[in-house]
């Protein structure tokens, strides 16, 4: 099995979109969604779930109302303002915790005289195995406001592994977040090799330095993929020479073409709707990446 992580520096590149068509062109494939905060893969993918599972990060505190005695010794303390009380005067004013507020710190469990504070799991989303046409797509929806998705991009992940080993699938492609954040370093780990999309743009181009060290600091192979290449060719030339200059082989330049977007509107990836020179530049740069996988394979070579 290859593991193929494709990233960006930033959001809006594209990456999801080529995530797609690499789908279409590897035949059955094992997918995962590993940008956890605003998964959108299966919206071109139309899954069809048949697993869903909770997941749990962190605490939060919860008061069992028949060992309280109202002393406040909890809202006293809550340096997070989670603890709310309900009427007034001594013994009778009722205390709950706010979940939303509440960090998990466990203070107000420390100090209850009764030990009627007690901390539980913490619902923060969920994870979902799927069917698509292309094969099993593992993905996940963080809860609003929670944290931890690192976590549950290894979650994610790990059960993507094992489905490609269990099925004996030689593909497993994976579309990771933007930026440089915990879920990308999460989606990483592991990795045969790291397809950076980025576009012509100044902040593209930062971005793209960024993530570039990223993978460097982990050791991890990285290649680089220019989408939209046409809207700035002096730019795109300059990102490319960076690329060559710093020993990140570039697997292709796809042309800004407005069939992607009618692609998405049908729920399709460019390959399976559309022809055109962005069809073939996304057909040649899947060759390309495919080609050096299979030519690395079993080499330690490290950026």
């Amino acid at each position: 099995m290859k593991e193929l992580v494709v990233i960006s520096g930033k959001g809006g590149t594209g990456k999801t979109s080529l995530v797609a068509c690499f789908a279409a062109l590897a035949g059955e494939v094992v997918l995962a969604d590993c940008d956890v905060d605003a998964a959108d893969l299966h919206l071109l993918l139309a899954p069809e779930t048949k697993e869903r599972m909770d997941f749990y990060a962190g605490k939060r505190a919860f008061i069992r109302q028949e060992d309280c005695i109202s002393c406040g010794s909890c809202l006293s303390r809550c340096r997070f303002e989670a603890v709310k009380m309900e009427g007034s005067g001594a013994g009778e004013a009722r205390f709950r915790i706010d979940s939303i507020s509440c960090e998990g710190c466990g203070l107000c469990a420390y100090f209850c005289p009764q030990h009627a504070v007690e901390l539980v799991d913490r619902k923060a989303g969920e994870w979902y195995l799927s069917e698509t046409r292309f094969g099993p797509l593992v993905h996940a929806r963080l809860a609003v406001g929670e944290g931890n998705s690192g976590k549950l991009v290894t979650q994610v992940k790990n059960r993507a592994r094992g489905i490609a080993r269990e099925r004996g699938l030689e593909w497993l492609i994976v579309d990771g977040s933007p930026g440089i954040g915990c879920p990308v370093i999460a989606s990483l780990a592991g990795a045969d090799l790291v397809l950076i999309v980025t576009e012509p743009s100044l902040s593209a181009r930062h971005d793209l330095e960024r993530v570039t060290e990223l993978a460097r600091h982990f050791r991890t192979p990285a290649a680089g993929l220019i989408n939209r290449f046409d809207i700035n060719e002096s730019i795109g030339d300059d990102i490319r020479r960076w690329c060559e200059d710093n020993g990140i082989p570039v697997m292709g330049a796809v042309p800004y073409d407005r069939r992607f977007t009618e692609a998405q509107v049908r729920r399709l990836s460019l390959i399976e709707c559309c022809g055109g020179k962005a069809a073939q530049a996304v057909r040649s740069a899947w060759e390309a990446v495919a080609n050096h996988l299979r030519r690395t394979e079993g080499e330690s070579v490290r950026i």
